[in-house]
């Protein structure tokens, strides 16, 4: 196994990228403002970023449009956006170890799931849409005989993508490549928490041969950068993976513009729910734990609400607890680290503040609870479970997006899909049983965009994600993304 020593020179040895990446050049921003990038892992600056704001933005704009209208990537041939798009990726699998360890220094990820999972991920997201662009066909209606009729899939414009700190490579995949398999010219607006992965694949999406302008990187505040993004009456698009009270915000500067189309992933409360006759106990134990503290908790779809049928609930969580123990909060560059550091220092004071509240309402703390690394000037917080939580406190409907698990006890069927339904948000849920019926019944009832039976996360890139409710609309993955930034247009032609 490569060594701490190792990623820590790797670390000391990059070149960290802090410009905009606007017209195909490499710009501070037009104020010559930054902000310093902090990581998690100890506290410490890193580097100073280029704070973008409304100038910076309407550049951006401007050279996508110009971009888009020329036509020299959304006219070029499939064969040839295939080329562009496999380099890429062929350029992210030369520079893995270097993606990896600044996703691992920006956000506290751990260097070997950044390694093994999200700089994977993102390239194989890109190989996606490069085979998949070609495969997007249109329709012929069926007309008279003197009538020829057809719909067919076109771009959609400037689409800007808004990503979010917790996977900030993987999300910005996710809507950059379909977006751009479409033809259209994309800003992509990384969360100012998490910039340098964003930053560096402007750069190696220059460096592929895309054509200049097709892709803009504008770092910066979200009340800045993101709100100029929202309200420009030249982006055609906005998606965007955040908090429902920023989706809500897009929603209304979609309205106040020019009525952008808008794409919301919102996170959510997820129930992982473990029925009496589940088939396999120790299994379901260690995902529903690593579905709530795998990259500290901050990961949309988290499994962080636990719901156990009461006849098997005290050893349930006996062996939940046994695994939970066993996770400790690590060094994101030590390779054995399994979970590393919350991505900043406001998001530890969320966790932390959520964890008090559930304390006062009388939820019963069975583990962690605390801050933990302290000496080392970074943001970790423990593996937490808090047992016995009733449906309506604070931890059961709220989202923390840390480590923190509330464990709530049903008595039947009827009873779990109630409380799994009990939520304003609708992402993902999972159930454990051997009943096939009952599998597909709560499957049918239980309101979310994802539901995973006998295994938490278990599906990939080739099914469509996205949520029901306040988690929001749209679909990231699969070839439903590609409808998303296109427009149907039907064409009727007289013999």
């Amino acid at each position: 196994m490569t060594s701490l020593a190792h990623f820590e020179a790797v670390a000391g040895s990059l070149k960290l990228p802090g410009e905009a990446v606007i017209d195909g050049k490499l710009r501070a921003s037009a104020s010559g403002k930054t902000f310093p990038n902090v990581t998690p892992r100890n506290g410490r600056v890193l580097n100073h970023i280029a704070q973008c704001d409304v100038a910076d933005v309407d550049a951006a704009v401007k050279s996508a449009r110009r971009a888009f209208e020329e036509g020299q990537w959304r006219k070029s041939h499939y064969r040839d956006k295939k080329r562009v798009l496999f380099k890429l990726a062929d350029l992210m699998r030369r520079d893995a170890e270097q993606l990896a360890v600044l996703e691992s220094l920006d956000v506290g990820k751990p260097i070997t799931d950044a390694l093994k999972v999200d700089i994977p991920g993102s390239i194989r997201t890109i190989a996606y849409y490069a085979e998949a662009l070609d495969k997007i066909y249109g329709e012929v209606g069926p007309e008279a005989p003197d009538r020829f009729s057809f719909a067919v899939h076109e771009p959609l414009g400037v689409v800007a993508a808004i990503v979010p700190w917790n996977f900030p490579l993987l999300m910005a995949m996710w809507k950059i490549a379909p977006a751009l398999a479409m033809g259209n010219s994309v800003i992509l607006k990384p969360a100012e928490q998490s910039p340098l992965t964003a930053l560096k694949i402007g750069e190696l999406a220059l460096e592929a041969g895309l054509p200049p302008g097709v892709l803009n990187v504008v770092p910066g505040f979200g009340a800045e950068a993101g709100k100029a993004l929202a309200l420009h009456n030249d982006v055609d698009m906005i998606a965007f993976t955040g908090s429902g009270a920023v989706g809500k915000l897009l929603m209304q500067y979609s309205g106040q513009s020019n009525l952008k189309r808008v794409s919301l992933e919102l996170g959510g409360k997820s129930p992982h729910i473990i029925f009496a006759d589940c088939p396999d106990l120790d299994k379901a134990a260690t995902q529903a734990a690593w579905g709530i503290f795998y990259n500290s908790g901050q990961v949309c779809t988290a499994g962080s609400r636990l719901l156990v049928q009461q006849d098997v609930a005290d050893q349930f969580v006996d062996r939940l607890l046994a695994v939970a123990r066993k996770i400790v909060a690590g060094d994101p560059l030590e390779p054995a680290t399994t979970t590393g550091s919350m991505a900043s220092e406001e998001q530890m004071k969320t966790a932390l503040r959520y964890i008090e509240t559930a304390k006062r309402e009388g939820d019963a703390l069975a583990l962690g609870g605390n801050r933990t690394r302290t000496d080392s000037g970074g943001f970790y917080v423990e593996p937490t479970v808090f047992d016995q939580v009733k449906p309506e406190n604070t931890l059961a409907r709220e989202e923390v997006f840390g480590p923190v698990l509330a464990v709530t006890r049903f008595k039947d069927p009827d009873d779990a899909i109630r409380i799994a339904n009990d939520t304003n948000y609708g992402l993902a849920a999972g159930l454990w049983t051997k009943d096939i019926s009952l599998a597909h019944r709560a499957a049918r009832e239980i309101r979310a965009g994802l539901v995973w039976i006998n295994g938490w996360d278990s599906c990939d890139l080739t099914m469509p994600f996205g949520g029901f409710k306040q988690s929001g609309f749209g679909r990231d993955r699969s070839l439903h993304a590609l409808h998303k930034y296109a427009d149907l247009k039907s064409v009727s032609i007289t013999l």
